[in-house]
């Protein structure tokens, strides 16, 4: 499968899932609104999910996947997936006894999590009740991980990408059952489904390895010296792959001093600004790390800057004019996504300015994706932990300073920055290091895409004045107006890459014939 392909699969289940993600938070905002429910099960449903992306999906498969490849390359099928049997086991029997100790001590550890919530008011009794009812979620994702990580080396991203729509199925479903409860019965009906989502992706994964004859079979944890190895490369990586997740937290712990709401505007614009950053920035990351493994395993180290390169490329085609289109139509985005019901117009323009300043990061995120694996895929996850600690405290300091003039907002422009940080940290590093150098095909095509991008933003600004009015108008007419927004910016964009000679369709063609594996 080529890289390409490779991306289309994981961004085109990826995309689904997002747009059925949208589907839960529009349901979610109109039931539940900015209020104290709100925020208190955005807090539960995200400390579980900031531990998962650290440990499961962060730290695990960084050290993992890595791993894995050597094993399947030199030792083949058989060793590697004892080898994974043996790291499913221990990591579960480890996040069990640490799941367990959490939900016990939850309301201590709310203390430190959102301090904001004072103990003797509603929104902490309720984040606590919720957190320990999503917390098992982390034990079911870090299963999820492994299968996950295991089919994607063998170039099977399918079932991975595909299983996060589970969760968004369940939760609309939960919603949609909950419709006239109050708000707090339904805050608790959706805990319940994030708990009973992450069974269902487990038992999906396990599905998927059995039908691609991958049989991983967990034993009595034995600690060898490819288990520890393992967990060496885990401990750095849990923040050096996780920096995002980690300034995440500390936007919710700040937020949580601020005024009623703050945390569901972050949330809300958070959502938005997902879905490139998963379609595009998560999909190629997902593709590029395999296989960035396997060909340095096998000696290739031309064809993996290469690949560095060509996901560099594709990245950037995708997700600059998205970061365009954030930064000119926020408050047309949110206004149809989020406001109904409960969700007022204040509460959408609030949510529109944390999207503005989360959109100026887009890029970085992305080009996180892409950066990181060329340290994981060589098995060093140390030099990424030192940019990560750097950007995490850059974060904190830019937003303790940054909510004194501008709130909510001031901690995501904190953490667009801190993330443009980490970006130009590893690319000085992998440079440096001989691991990384920019083809003069990038920067020819990096010139060609900016000046469409700016091509779309114009239009994309010229054609929202005109379209002003029907944004003042009932839900019928914002609508409209926003897939007239949507469509003019494709069409621009598109005739600037063309103009430009960025994107040519014999090379397309030429990619998607390309297999890494062959």
């Amino acid at each position: 499968m080529s890289l390409i392909k490779s991306v289309a699969t994981v961004g085109g289940f990826t995309m689904i899932s997002r747009v059925l993600g949208f589907l839960r938070d529009i349901l979610m905002a109109s039931v539940l609104g900015a209020g104290p429910v709100a925020d208190a099960f955005f807090v539960a449903f995200r400390i579980p999910n900031m531990f998962r992306r650290l440990v499961a999906e962060g730290a695990f498969s960084a050290a993992f996947i890595p791993l894995f490849a050597r094993k399947l390359e030199a030792e083949g099928k058989d060793i590697a997936l004892e080898f994974a049997g043996q790291a499913l086991s221990i990591l579960v029997g480890f996040l069990l006894i640490f799941s367990a100790l959490f939900m016990i001590f939850m309301p201590f550890m709310m203390l430190w999590l959102a301090p904001g919530f004072t103990p003797d008011g509603n929104r902490f009794d309720l984040a606590v009740d919720f957190t320990r009812v999503t917390f098992p979620y982390l034990t079911a994702m870090a299963i999820v991980a492994l299968l996950g990580g295991v089919l994607n080396v063998f170039y099977k991203f399918a079932a991975m990408a595909a299983a996060p729509i589970l969760l968004n199925i369940i939760l609309i479903g939960c919603l949609l059952y909950g419709l006239g409860q109050a708000e707090s019965q339904v805050g608790m009906l959706l805990a319940v489904g994030v708990a009973i989502a992450g069974l269902a992706q487990v038992i999906f994964l396990a599905i998927a390895c059995w039908r691609a004859d991958i049989a991983i079979k967990p034993g009595r944890p034995v600690f060898n010296a490819d288990i520890k190895r393992l967990f060496r490369l885990m401990l750095p990586g849990a923040l050096g792959a996780g920096v995002m997740q980690i300034n995440i937290l500390v936007g919710t712990i700040i937020a949580s001093f601020l005024a009623t709401g703050s945390i569901s505007y972050l949330y809300y614009a958070d959502r938005v600004y997902q879905l490139p950053l998963g379609v595009i920035g998560i999909a190629v990351g997902t593709a590029l790390l395999p296989m960035l493994s396997r060909q340095l395993r096998a000696g290739e180290e031309k064809t993996a800057l290469n690949s560095m390169n060509r996901a560099m490329e594709l990245s950037l085609l995708l997700t600059l004019p998205a970061a365009a289109a954030l930064l000119v139509i926020p408050e047309e985005i949110t206004s149809v996504l989020f406001q109904h019901g409960e969700f007022t117009p204040a509460a959408s323009q609030s949510t529109a300015a944390a999207l503005l300043a989360f959109s100026t990061g887009l890029p970085a995120y992305v080009l996180v994706k892409i950066l990181a694996p060329g340290f994981f895929a060589r098995e060093d996850t140390t030099t990424p932990v030192i940019v990560g600690v750097l950007a995490m405290i850059l974060n904190v300091v830019l937003s303790l300073i940054l909510i004194r003039f501008f709130d909510h907002v001031g901690i995501a422009l904190a953490t667009s920055l801190s993330s443009w940080f980490n970006v130009l940290l590893l690319f000085v590093i992998l440079r440096r290091r001989g691991h990384y150098t920019a083809d003069t095909r990038l920067l020819r095509r990096l010139l060609g895409i900016l000046i469409a991008t700016a091509i779309m933003a114009v239009g994309l600004y010229i054609a929202r004045e005109n379209l002003a009015e029907l944004f003042n108008g009932d839900l019928t007419s914002r609508i409209g107006a926003l897939v007239s927004l949507i469509i003019c910016g494709s069409l621009l964009y598109a005739i600037g890459i063309i103009f430009t000679g960025t994107a040519r369709l014999k090379e397309i063609k030429s990619m998607l014939k390309q297999r890494p594996d062959a």
